[in-house]
């Protein structure tokens, strides 16, 4: 019904559109040069900048409404119907739009073009999920974000992914975002928007590949939890970072743990740490060295990541509309190809030289290649670190909810002796 509005107020607004242009032409424009006086021109009324800034409240109402329920209320429940409510606002309400994920491409294309002003709304977007789990843990992720929310209603039959599947796969995160800083610095592409696989799914029309590509992503997620969430997402990559330093966080039980696994056979999104005890002798001294090598190949990985990034310049640049351009000219002017495109006939009819435009493509594929470093580099050193991280003994002696994976579902909550025993006790209290 909503959708037939809008094709009928579109159709609408076409048809005055044409009733102008005739009008144009069947009268004569007036005498400017006469006594005839220009009427002062009025500023219309904002409309979606005003959607946008309820946005922003929405935003932070519901990102203080799931920090409370994750660390004070405790309730699954309230969890997941905020998280509902997400979906269908943030979501299918809102289009998708503004995404605290896709907005992380308009603040590096700030960085990188002066020219390039970030909306406020747009940054704070960007900010606030930030802040909270700066403060509260990843709390965005546990009710607010629709692209998590929409994974999390389709979840019905968990399997529990190893851990050493979990790190490796983890790592495309952490390339996806490399790439997205990378395209986006050099003006080339929003990739993020772009490939995301929910978004046909919440404006109900887009790309068929997109639209397949969500649907894949769905039905992978009825068994495996929040596969974008753990193993795309950029975006998720800044959060587990600073979930690290998070002042306060998700504790699986109100008081003490009786190591009853429970909460690690409720959560889906392998986020529960198991207790560690203190390394033999011989473990200690193979995971020494092991360590002392990982640490003497980091620089080399970095290194090894950076060249290989850098040396993809020549692919990766055909991303930026100009080089793509710059080859299809090249390609028409050796006579490799007689057709021409849209593209090709637009940029002849400027009468811009054809050197400039050569030249234009090689500046842009010369930031590629010094781009493509630190996007090597970038992967490299985080693959590196990964590694690293196994060679490390944490001593752990109650199961625990990893400060960076857990997503604060609250789903352990309710498999949790000890948090029935508090909720009886506080049950007696009101009785």
């Amino acid at each position: 019904m909503i959708r037939s509005v809008y094709v009928i107020t579109g159709i609408a607004v076409l048809l005055i559109s044409c009733g102008l242009v005739w009008a144009a032409e069947r009268f004569p424009p007036p005498d400017f040069e006469g006594g005839h006086e220009l009427p002062s021109p009025t500023t219309p009324h904002p409309h979606q900048d005003i959607y946008e800034y309820i946005d922003v409240a929405v935003l932070l109402a519901a990102l203080g409404l799931a920090s409370y329920l994750v660390l004070k209320k405790r309730s699954r429940r309230a969890i997941f119907t905020l998280t509902v409510f997400s979906l269908l606002y943030f979501g299918f309400w809102r289009e998708g739009c503004i995404c605290p994920v896709g907005a992380t491409q308009n603040i590096v294309l700030s960085i990188f073009d002066a020219a390039y002003v970030v909306p406020i709304t747009v940054a704070a977007f960007f900010l606030l999920p930030l802040v909270f789990t700066l403060f509260f843990g990843r709390t965005f992720c546990a009710a607010v974000c629709p692209l998590g929310a929409i994974q999390d209603v389709v979840l019905c039959r968990p399997v529990a992914v190893p851990g050493w599947a979990e790190s490796g796969l983890r790592l495309f995160a952490y390339v996806y975002l490399g790439a997205a800083v990378l395209f986006a610095a050099t003006g080339s592409a929003f990739v993020i928007c772009r490939y995301d696989p929910f978004i046909s799914v919440f404006r109900l029309t887009g790309s068929l590949n997109i639209l397949i590509l969500g649907g894949c992503m769905l039905l992978i997620g009825v068994f495996i939890g929040r596969p974008y969430c753990r193993f795309l997402c950029p975006y998720g990559v800044i959060l587990r970072q600073l979930s690290r330093l998070s002042r306060r966080r998700v504790t699986i039980t109100p008081d003490e743990c009786i190591r009853c696994k429970l909460c690690e056979d409720a959560c889906p999104f392998g986020a529960i740490r198991k207790p560690e005890a203190q390394w033999s002798g011989q473990d200690y001294r193979i995971a020494k060295k092991r360590l002392a090598i990982l640490l003497l190949a980091l620089p080399v990985l970095v290194l090894l990541g950076g060249w290989a990034g850098s040396s993809l310049k020549a692919v990766t640049a055909r991303g930026h509309a100009t080089v793509r351009l710059a080859e299809r000219i090249y390609l028409e002017e050796t006579g490799a190809v007689t057709d021409t495109t849209d593209a090709s006939s637009a940029f002849r009819a400027t009468g811009k030289p054809i050197e400039q435009l050569y030249k234009d493509a090689s500046s842009i594929r010369a930031r590629f290649g010094s781009g493509g470093w630190f996007f090597g580099g970038f992967v490299g050193l985080v693959a590196g670190l990964k590694l690293i991280g196994l060679s490390v003994w944490r001593q752990r002696k109650d199961y625990e909810a990893d400060r960076a994976s857990c997503l604060a579902c609250g789903r352990c909550f309710e498999y949790c002796p000890r948090e029935h025993v508090r909720l009886n006790k506080t049950k007696d209290v009101k009785s």
